[in-house]
């Protein structure tokens, strides 16, 4: 199977006519993870959603393209069934839908008519990935994060990750809320898929995420743009000395640009 490969070149993006990303550009390749940091109101999150085609974001200019495929020619259901993934820092809560309906039907989604998932084979799978998250069995049957404290919806959203095994997965702000014992259960979790087929954009505040989960590269945001790039390295200077000298040393001034 051929390495997935995600090319975002010179993308710009709005919301009710304020623009948030300008000329952003970047290139994921499955085995690669990809930290994205930043200052708040710097437009980690509007990448996030503008890459899975959420209405709000309207992209001007630039272009997305998934295994040479035009991302932004595909509905949101088609950008899923291509590969891509979205754990949300905010995940809804869904009422009447069990987490195992929703699951199984997601997974059912991705296939071909008449080559859906066993429910044998399915529970399976199901009861194998809830282990590795240290997740009760009995969530299984719960309503869709319906009543889930912040931690089980972000091992929820994991739990997702590993039963759709998409080939890009963007992680936005999984450690958020988390304590030590959640957050080293959700980076095991994203870990279990590392791989030559899968590729991962993790958009996060804290160098503590990435004692976890080792990044192969670190970007910095700033103006809706990456501006500074490197390797683990960059997320630690960064936990110590914040991002004053980045803004000093590319003359870039103290503002933000939204979400």
């Amino acid at each position: 199977m051929t390495a997935p490969f995600l090319k975002i070149e010179n993308l710009y993006v709005s919301i009710e006519g304020k623009e948030i990303l300008k000329d952003f550009s970047l290139e994921i390749k499955g085995g690669e993870i990809h930290a994205i940091m930043g200052p708040n109101g710097t437009g980690k999150s509007t990448l996030a959603s503008a890459i899975m085609g959420h209405p709000k974001y309207e992209i001007t200019s630039g272009s997305i393209h998934m295994d040479g495929e035009d991302v932004l020619e595909m509905e949101v259901d088609e950008r899923a069934q291509a590969g891509l993934f979205l754990a949300m820092q905010y995940p809804s809560e869904i009422s009447g839908i069990t987490n195992a309906d929703f699951l199984r039907s997601a997974i059912n989604a991705q296939r071909e008519e008449g080559d859906e998932i066993s429910l044998m084979k399915f529970i399976r799978k199901l009861d194998e990935k809830m282990d590795v998250l240290d997740m009760d069995n009995e969530m299984s049957q719960r309503y869709l994060n319906e009543g889930f404290s912040g931690g089980e919806k972000k091992r929820n959203e994991i739990l997702q990750l590993l039963m759709l095994e998409p080939k890009i997965a963007i992680l936005d702000e999984i450690d958020s809320g988390l304590d030590i014992d959640a957050l080293k259960i959700v980076s095991t979790g994203v870990n279990a898929m590392r791989g030559p087929e899968f590729g991962s954009l993790i958009i996060t505040h804290y160098q503590r995420l990435l004692n976890y989960i080792t990044p192969d590269y670190v970007h910095v945001m700033m103006q809706g743009r990456i501006v500074k790039s490197g390797g683990p390295e960059l997320a630690q200077r960064l936990e110590a000395e914040g991002y004053d000298w980045i803004k000093e040393e590319l003359g870039i001034e103290d503002e933000t640009v939204n979400s």
